[in-house]
């Protein structure tokens, strides 16, 4: 199996067991911080469907993935930040650009699935 392969299936393993760690430790973290973990929390997830999306389409870049997803991550978190110091609710403009996009990304992978079914049931 070569490096590529074994990335691809131990990088969903360790995310798991990380998870799992993050989940039963003991920590306590501040109300206040809901808002800045629920955007990153959208930010990996629109990273993820994003990848998943280029994998499919055939231009996935793990340079470009691991950019976007921190890059993303910061950037919700950074501009919610402002908001809070301004006084405006800039979480929700974050919030709906990451939601959007996540649509997004899932109905292209929807229509690339779908294609690729059709695709493979004329060639069998």
């Amino acid at each position: 199996m070569n490096t590529a392969r074994l990335k691809v299936y131990l990088c969903p393993v360790l995310a798991f067991v990380l998870g799992l760690s993050v989940y039963f430790a003991p920590v306590d973290l501040p109300g206040k911080w809901a808002g800045y973990l629920s955007l990153a929390l959208l930010a990996g997830l629109d990273a993820i469907t994003g990848g998943v999306r280029a994998r499919l389409q055939g231009n996935f870049e793990d340079t470009i993935f691991l950019s976007g997803f921190f890059c993303n991550a910061l950037l919700a978190a950074g501009l919610a930040y402002i908001g809070d110091l301004l006084r405006i609710d800039l979480f929700l403009a974050a919030l709906i650009v990451l939601g959007g996009r996540i649509f997004l990304n899932l109905s292209i992978i929807r229509v690339e699935f779908i294609k690729g079914r059709s695709a493979s049931k004329k060639n069998p």
